[in-house]
C-alpha cells in the first residue's frame, strides 16, 4: 500500500528530473500542431522505384524531426496508379480533411471548421528550375486546393556540407581537412553542375562559395542543360591552375536525366560524385520550408561549421 507521502514499503521514489534553468536548458521538442496542413513533397522527373525510395527516405527524415507530421509524396510526372500525381495527392488530402471534420461533427464533437491551407507543397529541388516550378505551380492550381508552394531547398550551408560528403565518398575530396590525411585523387577544382538555366547556376554559385570555403579549392557552377557550359567552366578552371577536376552535381537526383551526368563528366574530362540523394540535410531542409511557411519553426536548420 502507498501513502500520500510515497510507497509504504519504503522503496525509493523516482522523482522527475528538474528542468535545467538558463539558456543551456534543452528546448521543448517541437511537434506538428493538431490539424496542421500536410507537407506534400513534389517530386520531379520520371518516376521509378529508386525515385520513390529516395522520396520516402526524405519524408521519413522530416517525420523524425517533427512528430505528428502528415507528409505525403506527389509526382510531377505521375501516372495515377503506382506513382500518384501531385494534383491527385492534393485533392485527396483536401477530401480527407473535409471527411475528418464531418465525422467529428456527426460524432457530436465541438470542432472548428477547417481553415487555412490544406497543404504546403515543397519541391524536391536543390536549386531553382523555372520550368519545373512552373509545372508544380500549375498542378497546384489545377487541383483547386488551397495550398502554399515553397521555393527550392537551396542555397543553404547544409547543401555545401552534403556536396562535401558526396565528393569525399567518391574519393575526390578530403573528408576533414583538420585531420590532415591526404586523398591521392582529391580534386583541386570543382565544377558544380546544376539544371535550370542561368538562375540555377547563380543559385548554385552561392552554395559553391560555401563549398570552396570547406575544401579550400576553387568551385565554379555550370549548367548541365546548356550546351558547352560544363566544358567552358572546366577550361576556365584549368587555365587558372587547377589540373585535377571533379564534377559535383548540385542535384538531388530525380530531376537528373539518365546519362546526362556521365556525358558531362566525359565532356569535362573528369570524374563525378553522386547526386545529393536522400542525404539527411535534404529532409531537414524540406521540413524547414514547411515549418517556415506555417510560422511554427523555432529556427532554420544550421549548417555544420567549415572544417
Amino acid at each position: 500500500m502507498s501513502s500520500p507521502t510515497g510507497p509504504a514499503s519504503g522503496l525509493p521514489v523516482r522523482m522527475p528530473r528538474p528542468r535545467q534553468p538558463g539558456r543551456h536548458r534543452r528546448p521543448e521538442p517541437l511537434a506538428a500542431p493538431e490539424g496542421a496542413p500536410a507537407l506534400v513533397l513534389a517530386v520531379p522527373g520520371t518516376p521509378s522505384a529508386a525515385t520513390r525510395s529516395l522520396a520516402e527516405e526524405v519524408v521519413s527524415i522530416a517525420r523524425s524531426e517533427l512528430p505528428g507530421l502528415d507528409a505525403r509524396i506527389g509526382y510531377v510526372d505521375g501516372d495515377e496508379s503506382e506513382f500518384p500525381t501531385l494534383q491527385s495527392v492534393l485533392s485527396r488530402t483536401a477530401e480527407e480533411r473535409t471527411a475528418r471534420y464531418e465525422q467529428a461533427i456527426a460524432a457530436g464533437a465541438e470542432v472548428k471548421a477547417p481553415e487555412g491551407p490544406v497543404a504546403v507543397v515543397v519541391p524536391l529541388l536543390a536549386g531553382p528550375d523555372s520550368a519545373l516550378l512552373r509545372r508544380v505551380r500549375q498542378a497546384v492550381m489545377d487541383s483547386r486546393v488551397a495550398a502554399d508552394l515553397t521555393d527550392a531547398l537551396g542555397p543553404h550551408p547544409l547543401l555545401a556540407e552534403a556536396l562535401h560528403v558526396r565528393l569525399s565518398e567518391a574519393g575526390l575530396a578530403r573528408a576533414d581537412r583538420a585531420r590532415l590525411f591526404t586523398v591521392a585523387t582529391a580534386a583541386d577544382g570543382i565544377i558544380l553542375a546544376s539544371v535550370g538555366g542561368d538562375e540555377a547556376v547563380q543559385a548554385a554559385g552561392i552554395t559553391g562559395m560555401l563549398l570552396a570555403a570547406r575544401l579550400a579549392v576553387p568551385v565554379m557552377a555550370a549548367a548541365l542543360d546548356q550546351e558547352g557550359s560544363i566544358a567552358a567552366i572546366a577550361e576556365q578552371l584549368r587555365s587558372s591552375g587547377s589540373q585535377q577536376l571533379a564534377l559535383a552535381p548540385y542535384l538531388i537526383g530525380p530531376e537528373l536525366e539518365t546519362g546526362l551526368l556521365n556525358a558531362a563528366a566525359e565532356e569535362a574530362g573528369c570524374p563525378a560524385a553522386e547526386a545529393l540523394g536522400a542525404y539527411p540535410a535534404i529532409g531537414k531542409l524540406a521540413l524547414a520550408k514547411y515549418t517556415t511557411a506555417l510560422g511554427i519553426a523555432p529556427q532554420q536548420p544550421q549548417g555544420a561549421p567549415t572544417r
